[in-house]
């Protein structure tokens, strides 16, 4: 079985301007910040109350739990985005900081393994008694993602042991023996945390317990009907569409066509089935987790990659059901796409998973973030009406500017931690084959399955140009390259030490066999801009075009264009200019001629009168930057004239 494999962590430096920069905001400002905002010490927000948490657990201080039921979540995600940060920029004072926290966590476990400051506090007769609601699986996988990466960059394992004893103890409780529950987290994450938990240890009791809670989900007796029959029939979601998917468990995993409910749920699940159908070969959850990806990717997926259209449940609607001033498209929705993108690739290696990959990186999860790592977005709208948002309940949850913090704050420290272990989706290793996914400018080391070494040197000053260069050196012997030829390119070429090369391609990559130590490759791909329309059949964009320019998603802004956005409309007809600026942090900004609608005032709200158009210079910026020059209008899709 030819298998597509991880690189063991460590192996990728980035050097790379675009993300090289993003990395040094987590690791000088979100890190910092973050945990100022963990200890309430930012003015002006809400509490967070998490370390304050987990001192009353330790008995340290006495106080009631404070915060949402998930709340020792937020610890965990700074944990670990603290803990990649440390691989690229070692910090003693974080790293003692880290070690104490780490000690804190430790004093607050019970005797059992059990971990949890919510039932610590608020009595531990109620633990495990409500598994649908009160997301201690969720916390529990967030921490054991945490305390990898904390054991991959130090090499301690205080952490590491804590956490396994805690799900030593979950396993106590929940299984499929007699005896135990027989149930399932209602908010998954710990599904792909257990898997990487059993390849860190090598452990298989810890994928088996994986393995249990996806095959288990959904099945007859339900065990979520158990539960809400044990609460005199109390269920949240009951006349809604969802019902029991709202959680994915209305049906078996292998049974589910469409995603649907909760998106960051869904997508957190979808992630641990790609796992599990890779590590067993089962044909069945292999052909779901095929079937998922496509539902979304092909017909509830933003063009920045946002997923979740509805603020009501934080969920998927329908098949093409893409409201852009109305959409939810939640960051951490976003950050578990790219979760499960990337297990897809190691499933199959085809570039489609990259794309995706590709698409959410440089669009829908970096707008997450402000240009200086300080504010933060939770809902991520492709249209934004300030005015109408203050004044019509439906954009309750549309926020205009990034904010400082959240009561809910799962998306700060999610979006830190993406950023921070950006070098693990760069590559995949099969055989004596590497496959580039990402580019960015790196350097990177590869032990293939020959037990050769080969080191690669990548420059490019992606995503502004295609240009990718790439040293070869340390080959020992030839091996294959496979170079991702992105979705968004119709146009590309391979040098190979200054001569074109008629590369082959299989599943969306460009083969290049033979390489050897000391070759230069060069990979050419076309960034022409590009004007972009949706399928038909979603309503919300007929008779729209969106810009594109490589893998970068272009908005209109209002500080650019004036107001009414709406009334503008372009023409892919015409020129287009790409011209890199040094506003926003640098950017292709790109510009054209376009038309605006005149909004003089008529007699009447609705008349037979002609309406004028006149032509202006319209300007386009990428969708990530937008809201870092104050509060205004923006808008990805614009009508598109001479239909």
């Amino acid at each position: 079985m030819h298998e597509n494999k991880a690189l063991p962590f460590g192996q990728v430096t980035i050097s790379d301007q675009f993300w090289a920069h993003r990395r040094e905001l987590v690791r000088r400002e979100m890190i910092p910040y973050q945990w100022k905002a963990l200890n309430d010490e930012l003015e002006d927000t809400e509490p967070s109350g998490s370390i304050r948490n987990f001192r009353i657990a330790a008995g340290l201080e006495e106080g009631v739990f404070y915060g949402c039921v998930f709340q020792d979540s937020d610890v965990a995600k700074w944990i670990e985005s603290a803990a990649f940060s440390l691989a690229y920029a070692p910090d003693p004072a974080l790293e003692q900081t880290l070690d104490e926290l780490i000690d804190l966590i430790g004093k607050a476990q019970q005797p059992d393994g059990y971990l949890n400051t919510y039932f610590i506090i608020n009595g531990l007769e109620n633990r495990f008694t409500n598994l649908m609601y009160q997301h201690e699986l969720y916390c529990c996988g967030h921490f054991i993602e945490a305390a990898i990466a904390y054991y991959r960059v130090t090499g301690k394992r205080k952490l590491l042991e804590i956490i396994c004893r805690y799900v030593d103890c979950i396993a106590s409780q929940i299984g499929p023996e007699d005896g135990k529950k027989h149930g399932y987290p209602g908010h998954e994450i710990i599904e792909m945390a257990l898997v990487k938990l059993s390849e860190v240890t090598q452990e298989a009791r810890y994928r088996t317990l994986a393995e249990y809670f996806i095959r288990q989900r959904g099945q007859e007796p339900n065990y979520f009907e158990q539960e809400i029959a044990g609460r005199n029939g109390e269920f949240k979601w009951r006349e809604s569409p969802f019902g029991l998917q709202y959680y994915q468990a209305g049906m078996p995993v292998t049974q589910q066509t469409q995603a649907q409910g909760h998106a960051v749920r869904a997508v957190y699940l979808y992630s641990g089935m790609a796992d599990i159908a890779r590590l067993t070969g089962d044909e069945n959850l292999q052909k779901a987790c095929r079937t998922l990806f496509e539902n979304i990717v092909r017909r509830q997926m933003y063009i920045t990659g946002s997923i979740g259209a509805s603020s009501y449940g934080e969920s998927f609607v329908d098949d093409y059901e893409l409201p852009n001033d109305t959409i939810y498209g939640e960051t951490c929705a976003a950050i578990g796409m790219v979760f499960f993108a990337y297990r897809m690739l190691l499933l199959e290696n085809r570039s489609e998973y990259a794309d995706v990959m590709e698409r959410i990186l440089y669009n829908g999860a970096i707008s997450g973030m402000s240009l200086d790592g300080k504010q933060f977005f939770y809902v991520n709208p492709l249209e934004v009406t300030p005015a109408a948002c203050r004044k019509d309940w439906k954009y309750h949850h549309i926020k205009t500017q990034r904010q400082k913090w959240f009561k809910c704050a799962c998306c700060p420290p999610n979006l830190a931690r993406m950023v921070a272990s950006i070098s693990e989706y760069v590559y995949t290793q099969r055989d004596d084959r590497i496959h580039m996914h990402l580019y960015m400018s790196n350097e990177s080391c590869f032990t293939l399955s020959s037990g050769q070494h080969v080191k690669l040197a990548v420059t490019t000053d992606y995503p502004w140009d295609g240009k990718v260069s790439i040293h070869i050196s340390q080959a020992e012997s030839p091996f294959t390259l496979a170079l991702r030829i992105p979705g968004w390119c119709d146009t590309w070429s391979v040098t190979r030490n200054g001569i074109p090369e008629a590369a082959d391609t299989e599943d969306g990559y460009a083969l290049l066999p033979d390489c050897g130590n000391g070759d230069e490759l060069v990979l050419n791909l076309d960034m022409r801009v590009r004007f972009v329309r949706a399928d038909p059949r979603v309503r919300q964009n007929a008779g729209k075009i969106a810009m594109m320019r490589g893998p970068v998603v272009y908005c209109l802004e209002e500080a650019d264009n004036g107001t009414a956005l709406w009334n503008l409309l372009a023409d892919p007809r015409e020129p287009w200019t790409a011209a890199w600026s040094d506003m926003l942090g640098g950017i292709m900004r790109i510009q054209g001629t376009a038309w605006r609608a005149s909004d003089a005032c008529q007699e009447a709200l609705y008349s037979e009168a002609p309406i004028s158009y006149t032509r202006i210079q319209a300007t386009w910026v990428p969708y990530y930057a937008w809201a870092n020059r104050g509060e205004g209008e923006m808008s990805v899709w614009v009508r598109e004239k001479g239909l």
